[in-house]
């Protein structure tokens, strides 16, 4: 078995791969009959041995989650979820899920998506293309996420224009989630007032969560999705770490999961905290 840094130890144990696979089956990234990554690549992704990916699968397979079909191919087995249309008289849910980078709050948005119905707007995928063209055309990188100038010009914008969308949704009767780091939104009084505000303009429910995770986990995460926008946060892995908050507490109600790899799975977590909403899933 090849040895992977002490670091990143936790995410190639046959569990911790397991417990991430799972996650992507149950948000969606890997779809229903897809056909996964053979065992040699899965490991030379992960850095780990065969063994060690053929025990994941065999774990996703006793949880029927994924199938062996012929010449060891396996394919992922979930069909989704029966959901259950929202009354007409029930109130529309506004759930705010933030949290740091890699910590797993796109997949957890889109977890409860599936299990409710309800679309969800991840920052990144609804502001993208125009961030990355504005910071071009502004001088920067398209891949800048840590300048003054994005932080002070570019990243207000896109949040507003996340929660215009959003509460254009909500308007409509919809039930909406909305996905972003949501740090320095969350720890701000006003910010936290003005979102409770729309709620209660558009007479919807206000769910707010907060989702935890060891460093070595989002480390993990963040080198699994590969993204440029993170290529800064693990190029100078240490001194991000250090400037994070980990005891950080929204200003706000919130509920918080963690997603750490040693964690409950995810799908659990979320059909959990709905059962708290009294949602249906």
């Amino acid at each position: 078995m090849s040895q992977a840094p002490e670091r990143l130890q936790r995410g190639t144990s046959a569990e911790a791969i397991a417990r991430h696979l799972r996650t992507e089956i149950e948000s969606g990234t890997f779809r229903h009959e897809q056909q996964l990554p053979s065992t040699r690549a899965l490991a030379a992704e992960w850095d780990t041995s065969v063994a060690t990916i053929t025990r994941a699968m065999q774990t996703l397979i006793g949880e029927g989650l994924v199938v062996s079909r012929d010449r060891s191919s396996r394919v992922v087995n979930y069909p989704g979820e029966q959901r259950q249309a929202r009354s007409k008289q029930q109130a529309p849910t506004i759930v705010v899920i933030g949290g740091y980078a890699g910590s797993g709050k796109t997949e957890l948005g889109r977890i409860i998506a599936r299990l409710t119905g309800w679309p969800v707007f991840d920052k990144d995928s609804a502001t993208r293309p125009v961030v990355e063209m504005a910071l071009q055309e502004l001088g920067s990188s398209p891949n800048d996420r840590e300048s003054e100038l994005y932080l002070t010009k570019v990243r207000p914008a896109e949040y507003e224009a996340l929660r215009t969308l959003t509460a254009e949704n909500v308007a409509c009767g919809n039930s909406a989630i909305m996905t972003a780091p949501f740090i320095r939104e969350l720890r701000d009084p006003s910010w936290t007032r003005t979102l409770e505000a729309d709620a209660e303009t558009l007479e919807a429910t206000l769910r707010v969560v907060w989702i935890r995770c060891d460093d070595a986990s989002m480390q993990t995460y963040l080198r699994r999705r590969g993204a440029a926008r993170d290529t800064y946060k693990l190029g100078h892995w240490d001194d991000y770490v250090a400037g994070l908050d980990h005891a950080f507490t929204p200003a706000i109600a919130h509920d918080v999961i963690d997603n750490s790899l040693d964690s409950p799975p995810l799908r659990e977590q979320a059909a959990q905290l709905l059962r708290s909403w009294d949602v249906a899933a």
